[in-house]
């Protein structure tokens, strides 16, 4: 039987604004650091390094210290643990069961190292140029640390395969994301919440897995318009038997990281929401598996215990699923400054867009490219540490 293990997480933010409150004197004078919207436009930045437990005997600070000092117009400040921060605690089972037999760890071990980074020479800047600016450095910076690295990590491990590791993650975010307070949380499910896309899984009974599975992928990575690549999907569906339907929901497995990350956003007081542009049938199954919310998904059109491959509209694309992020928080009494949206294909782009926090969660390019942060070394509690959190840690 597994066991359950608590663990624990700040609640507020008070680390990262004592943080801020230690570099006054490089801000503009008359800077109101309570003031998250007047910080929005200095170009102070939120610098977060994860780095998974087995490279972690590294020292991480020295390679982005070294980086920071070829960088003449910025200072790195480490942002201290979170000791005087109230905390929450949030139980997880120590293994995760899969569709097999075999166990796995409820998310990742890692490090999370924190700092900020702060210009020299007090400055404004454009939205559109700090966000700009913010993947310029995310960029120069992953692909140094990658770098320095897997290099470190190869004489250590004294093997040398010649290939780059993937080993860190890096997250170059406005200040602003880390001292909001945030309580809404929107998540795409296929290849977020779960690791399969629905419409593949339910393909592959009629032996078209292949053919549905090029279409999903060309849809994701924004090459075919959603409703087109949705309504060629379904068509293909035509004639399956919902005698399957459970059969594939008890193949379904949660990602890495999902039932802990949902454990821990409902113990921080967030309202957590499903949106998907698969169908509501396994949409609904998962969510009761998390505990989220609300659902919004497809509904799968059945007549006479078939699947007929039509449509049912409309159909929850990339701008509805946006429509219902606002919605739902314009509903709840919530500040689209306090929303964070998570997934993985160009249909969630849009809602990423309109949120206070975008995270793509190991996403096709396209994605990771216009999202506020991109995880790819952990599981889906790479978001929390997206949000600022340090590493989860046993309570003691």
């Amino acid at each position: 039987m597994p066991k359950n293990t608590s663990y624990s997480l700040p609640k507020d933010s008070k680390a990262w604004q004592q943080a801020v409150d230690s570099v006054a004197s490089l801000l503009p004078n008359n800077t109101n650091l309570q003031d998250f919207d007047a910080l929005q436009s200095l170009p102070v930045f939120a610098l977060i390094v994860v780095l998974p437990t087995h490279v972690s005997a590294l020292d991480i600070h020295q390679y982005v210290q070294s980086w920071v000092d070829e960088q003449p117009n910025w200072h790195l400040v480490t942002v201290a643990e979170d000791a005087d921060a109230s905390f929450v605690n949030i139980t997880v089972s120590d293994t995760e069961p899969t569709a097999g037999d075999a166990q796995r760890l409820p998310f990742t071990p890692v490090q999370v190292y924190r700092y900020l980074l702060v210009p020299v020479n007090d400055t404004l800047m454009h939205p559109a140029k700090k966000t700009a600016a913010a993947h310029i450095i995310d960029d120069q910076l992953t692909t140094r640390l990658r770098h320095d690295l897997t290099k470190a990590y190869n004489n250590t491990s004294r093997t040398d395969s010649g290939e780059q590791l993937d080993v860190v993650d890096c997250h170059i975010l406005s200040i602003g994301h880390m001292l909001r307070t945030h309580k809404l949380a929107c998540f795409d499910m296929d290849s977020t919440l779960i690791e399969q896309e629905v419409i593949v899984e339910l393909a592959k009974t009629a032996g078209i897995g292949e053919k549905v599975e090029a279409i999903t992928e060309a849809a994701m990575r924004g090459e075919i318009d959603f409703d087109e690549s949705f309504a060629q999907r379904v068509a293909l569906l035509k004639g399956i038997s919902t005698d399957v339907l459970d059969d594939i929901c008890r193949r379904l497995t949660l990602s890495t990281g999902a039932r802990t990350t949902i454990s821990a956003l409902k113990a921080l007081g967030y309202h957590t929401v499903l949106v998907s542009g698969g169908f509501t049938y396994f949409a609904n199954y998962i969510a009761e598996q998390l505990g989220i919310d609300e659902v919004h998904a497809n509904a799968l059109d059945i007549d006479e215990g078939e699947v007929t491959g039509h449509v049912q509209l409309p159909i929850v694309n990339g701008a509805k699923k946006a429509a219902i992020a606002e919605q739902t928080a314009e509903r709840l009494g919530i500040e689209m400054t306090q929303v964070v949206c998570v997934g993985d294909g160009a249909n969630d782009l849009p809602m990423m867009a309109i949120a206070d926090l975008g995270v793509a969660y190991r996403a096709k390019p396209i994605v990771q490219a216009r999202a506020d942060a991109a995880i790819n070394v952990t599981g889906l509690e790479g978001a929390l540490y997206a949000l600022g959190y340090p590493a989860l840690v046993p309570t003691k």
